[in-house]
């Protein structure tokens, strides 16, 4: 267990490894070091891996304010030089691939591996903005005194389960992140990148794997078959070997 102080956040991190080109492993929304720990016992003998408390997450101190991808971005940056760490592979889930995309859009990046990545948003019909007129327009009215006791539970029953589970400056920042759209910087990244999606993922569906795929410029798709958002976690031993084989030709 290790920590480094990065600006005004106390960063909490392991570290597999001590010889090879270095591995950053960044984990999902409400995650922590724990869901990737297996990555990196699996790669120790070959790389210097690191796997990141994300600011506002396991044992790593919030961030002052709401972040967007491209703050978490610069953090990971700073931490990079820190370590002295320069063309790393990145290997990240569904949100930390938010992060992985935006850093491999600004600095060199040797390999990536993507797995349930976020970063594509939907496409919104009417039925959205209806939801969300309606929601900020019930927050309104139950802000009127009479009706304040039921704000709590209109906020409560509002948003998915990681907005309900957030709060303070990371349900802020969860806010700005599903925001965003990392689209438009796809076609720039020309890192070598492995997609890896679950069948039935939903919250992360195989249609923008196969969008990434087709804008990267060097990026190829695996589908877990049966298998959901988790799939690299749950089908771990299988990810290993596809870890393995995409990742071989850099072994030391």
């Amino acid at each position: 267990m290790s920590f480094i102080r990065i600006g005004d956040i106390d960063l909490h991190y392991e570290q597999y490894g001590e010889k090879g080109r270095p591995v950053i492993l960044l984990h999902g929304w409400g995650q922590n070091t724990e869901m990737m720990a297996f990555i990196g016992e699996f790669l120790k003998s070959h790389f210097i891996v690191y796997n990141l408390d994300l600011p506002g997450f396991g044992q790593t101190s919030d961030p002052p304010c709401a972040w967007g991808s491209e703050d978490y971005c610069a953090f990971l940056k700073a931490f990079c030089d820190e370590k002295q760490v320069e063309d790393p592979i990145i290997i990240g889930h569904s949100f930390g691939c938010r992060i992985a995309l935006q850093y491999a859009y600004r600095y060199k990046v040797h390999k990536m591996v993507l797995t349930g990545a976020a970063g594509v948003r939907d496409k919104r019909g009417v039925d959205y903005y209806l939801k969300v007129y309606s929601y900020k327009l019930g927050k309104k009215i139950l802000s009127l005194k009479p009706l304040q006791k039921y704000k709590e539970q209109l906020t409560k029953n509002a948003g998915s389960e990681d907005y309900r589970n957030s709060s303070g400056v990371m349900r802020q920042t969860f806010v700005k992140i599903v925001n965003e759209d990392l689209t438009p910087l796809l076609k720039d990244i020309e890192t070598e990148t492995l997609l890896v999606f679950g069948e039935n993922d939903e919250a992360t569906p195989v249609e923008k794997g196969k969008l990434m795929e087709k804008q990267m410029k060097d990026a190829a798709l695996v589908i877990f078959e049966g298998d959901d958002h988790y799939a690299y976690f749950h089908q771990a031993n299988r990810f290993c070997l596809v870890l393995d084989a995409f990742l071989r030709s850099d072994y030391q």
